[in-house]
């Protein structure tokens, strides 16, 4: 058994801040941010909760996939940065939507939407649910370092999710790796106060700290080795791919991808320009603005690479389908 996407949401906070507005207090200015990362603005929370946010995300999808939130049978959630350490951000947007469901987070970075697809097509496969819910909630402006011009300039905040159903093609392929190197892309953890723990004065502040050009080195292999895999293992040329989402990190890491691979730029989704990095959440937010606009056809395929923190990269490969009867 295999699933359906059904219906797709996403949500942004309502303050956009400009590269102008950053160049105010950093070292930086719009033509610098512009020219290396593609990016113009970033959604960042100010007044809404992640939780705030992840239901209004959850809401659209519901509405848009035709399900009330008492039907569903799971709720997936990836992020990293949730209003909660615990309970997990999917409890807090179960109890808000008013779900009474199995609800639980993965933590895999900006790979993360891919990684909960393909938890939830575990349960849907094995018949333990039906329809399920799978977002992506991203706080990044919480974690970033906000004198550091290499790294706050490229985040925003985003929420994005889908409701899956079982039945279906879908995924044509799916594969989920790991690389481990986490000095290329870390945030500590809390440090807490405890009197036995001869570590906690030591440690770093929980900001967002990256090694730039291993991060785009790796990104640029493994998303070419994964669509060249996908290719090879589906017999499905990358010319017959109608869509492309890839995650959005850098504008430069898209244009490597299309050019090693020689894909038609205008199959490659690239959105970043208005929301910035949001981590998990670009590929379902990337997802929802080709549906919302109409882009999305019957029999259409879609390749789906996420890529970040862990390293982690993953892929899948789906076809775009009307909802089972």
């Amino acid at each position: 058994m295999a699933y359906t996407i059904v219906g797709t949401g996403s949500a942004l906070p309502s303050r956009s801040v400009t590269n102008d507005e950053l160049s105010a207090f950093l070292d930086t200015s719009d033509e610098w941010i512009r020219t290396r990362t593609g990016i113009r603005e970033r959604r960042v929370c100010t007044t809404e909760s992640l939780d705030q946010l992840a239901e209004e995300a959850s809401r659209r999808a519901l509405a848009d996939a035709g399900f009330d939130a008492s039907e569903l049978d799971l709720i997936v959630c990836s992020t990293t940065t949730g209003d909660h350490l615990m309970p997990a951000e999917a409890c807090a947007v179960a109890e808000r939507l008013g779900a009474a469901c199995p609800a639980f987070d993965v933590s895999a970075a900006c790979s993360g939407f891919v990684f909960a697809l393909d938890v939830a097509d575990g349960y849907l496969s094995r018949g333990r649910a039906v329809t399920a819910l799978v977002l992506s909630a991203e706080k990044c402006s919480r974690i970033m370092d906000w004198t550091d011009r290499s790294t706050c300039v490229l985040f925003g905040d985003a929420a994005a999710a889908v409701v899956v159903r079982a039945g279906g093609e879908s995924p044509l392929w799916c594969r989920l790796r790991t690389i481990p190197n986490v000095a290329a892309l870390d945030v500590p953890g809390v440090a807490g106060t405890s009197p036995f723990d001869a570590t906690a004065g030591m440690a770093p502040a929980s900001a967002l700290s990256m090694r730039g050009r291993s991060v785009y080195r790796f990104a640029v292999t493994e998303v070419v080795r994964e669509l060249r895999q996908m290719e090879q293992a589906t017999g499905i040329p990358l010319g017959q791919v109608d869509h492309f989402v890839l995650h959005q990190a850098n504008e430069r890491i898209v244009d490597a991808v299309v050019e090693r691979l020689g894909l038609d730029p205008s199959r490659v989704v690239l959105n970043l320009a208005h929301t910035g990095n949001v981590s998990s959440a670009c590929i379902p937010l990337a997802l929802d603005g080709l549906a919302r606009a109409g882009k999305l056809a019957e029999g259409q395929l879609v390749a789906l690479v996420g890529f970040g923190a862990g390293l982690d990269v993953a892929s899948t490969l789906l076809r775009w389908e009307a909802a089972p009867s």
